[in-house]
């Protein structure tokens, strides 16, 4: 069964507006902090893998955004529904969260003297009006070249865990980034200035 991850300081009956984040990632609930603190965070429960590779990487993440939000919606959760989802584009190859460290390796040395994309589908489902909205934000991320010491130093500290593209860019991989191009808060997992223009056209 799903769990309430967080529940700040809501207490208005208008489920009209009410935000509900469909994810239990710290990183998210500390990030929609920025906007508010009047929401609650529910785990989807939804497989990140569940959509076929040869789907658009920018289709992707809505795809799988949206069924984050139609997850906690049918669990009966009211108001704002926010789901959202993160991956890393590079040569059309797309990486999400790897499962292994051998994996995490492999993306590491991918990305590493090389700009990669990271894309966040966002899908916004309003459950009392049927009011829906979704956008897709894409942020260039250049890495300078890595030495193997460096990144078998990086899986040491194992940050890279349910990390897409098997990085953390608040963390030490802070030290491997050249260039940023676009929203940062986009490559953290959430996109808020997007949001933000989302929220206000449901409201």
């Amino acid at each position: 069964m799903n769990q309430l991850i967080a529940s700040p300081l809501y207490t208005t009956m208008d489920l009209s507006n009410r935000l509900i984040l469909a994810s239990g990632s710290p990183r998210r609930i500390e990030l929609l902090h920025y906007i508010t603190r009047d929401f609650i965070a529910i785990k989807s429960g939804v497989q990140e893998e569940g959509v076929d590779d040869p789907c658009d990487p920018r289709d992707r993440v809505v795809i799988l955004a949206k069924r984050k939000a139609e997850a906690v919606a049918a669990q009966g959760y009211r108001g704002i529904i926010i789901g959202a989802d993160t991956m890393v584009l590079i040569d059309s190859k797309t990486f999400g969260k790897p499962t292994t460290r051998s994996e995490a390796h492999h993306m590491l040395t991918r990305l590493s003297n090389r700009e990669h994309i990271v894309i966040t589908g966002l899908y916004l489902f309003a459950t009392e009006t049927g009011k829906e909205r979704q956008a897709v934000v894409g942020t260039t991320v250049t890495f300078r070249k890595l030495s193997p010491a460096e990144i078998e130093f990086y899986l040491d500290e194992e940050e890279y865990r349910g990390k897409a593209g098997a990085y953390s860019i608040e963390g030490k991989a802070a030290l491997f980034i050249e260039r940023i191009e676009g929203d940062y808060y986009n490559v953290l997992g959430l996109p808020l200035c997007q949001l933000q223009l989302l929220l206000n056209e449901l409201r």
